[in-house]
């Protein structure tokens, strides 16, 4: 199966695009090669410039404290363990005082790093970090492994609170959304959404074998889904065919 998500809002548009960035930059880091650990900090600079965001530090605080303020109305109810509540509400403690304990916004303690800001400034610039550029960054790349990964390794680290709280917030979200089996006659699926209900993300599940690209779009009153699928030359053409899929909104 092959999944696809789209977020109705913003907020949740930046997590998913920080999401991605921190999956990248695990694998890159964990590498030993010298190229990608130059890709790990292209990357780790990515993330800086979208958690810079003036409101995003406050707006996953206030998102920890409603989840928790939320599973803690769930106490007393005969449905619902204690244990389960307690660990959930435990794992949101824990992230929610991490984040907060950083200062500034997320990333800030990197910015006063000059080498690291040096390094920044000419990473995104084609060819711009050739050794007759930035010998001190090509004289790192020289290093062992270890060392490199050492570096990384602190420097992510002021950043794993960030980290920690996404995946944490997005990881309730998608439990939310309960997935089942809908059709798109002809390529084409609309689903209208209740008044009343706010609804966040939108999960979707196709089968590889059936080889096609959803084009998702969706308000607050509905989805629609218009399945496409690559020419020879890679253009997205409409499916005209009946396809299968699971769906689930999450809230």
């Amino acid at each position: 199966m092959v999944l696809y998500e789209y977020p109705f809002n913003e907020g949740i548009r930046t997590m998913l695009r920080l999401e991605q960035l921190f999956g990248r930059l695990d694998v890159l880091a964990a590498r030993t090669e010298a190229i990608d650990h130059h890709f790990a900090l292209a990357t780790m600079f990515e993330i800086m410039d979208v958690a810079a965001r003036a409101d995003l530090k406050s707006d996953l605080l206030k998102e920890l404290e409603r989840h928790k303020a939320q599973f803690q109305s769930y106490r007393g109810n005969p449905h619902v363990s204690e244990a389960a509540l307690d660990d959930v509400v435990g794992r949101i403690d824990q992230a929610f005082q991490a984040l907060n304990a950083v200062a500034g916004k997320a990333g800030q303690a990197l910015s006063g790093n000059d080498w690291l800001t040096s390094v920044r400034s000419r990473i995104s610039i084609p060819g711009g970090t050739c050794s007759f550029d930035l010998p001190g960054y090509y004289a790192w790349q020289q290093h062992p492994a270890a060392r490199r990964q050492a570096d990384l390794g602190r420097w992510l680290d002021t950043l794993q609170p960030l980290a920690d709280a996404l995946r944490l917030l997005l990881g309730l979200l998608r439990d939310s959304g309960v997935p089942h089996r809908v059709a798109a006659q002809a390529g084409q699926y609309q689903q209208s959404l209740p008044q009343g209900r706010t609804y966040q993300l939108l999960r979707l599940r196709l089968d590889t074998e059936v080889d096609v690209v959803p084009e998702i779009t969706g308000h607050r009153l509905m989805v629609s889904v218009r399945l496409m699928r690559a020419d020879a030359d890679g253009r997205l053409r409409p499916l005209a065919q009946d396809v299968d899929f699971d769906l689930a909104l999450c809230t």
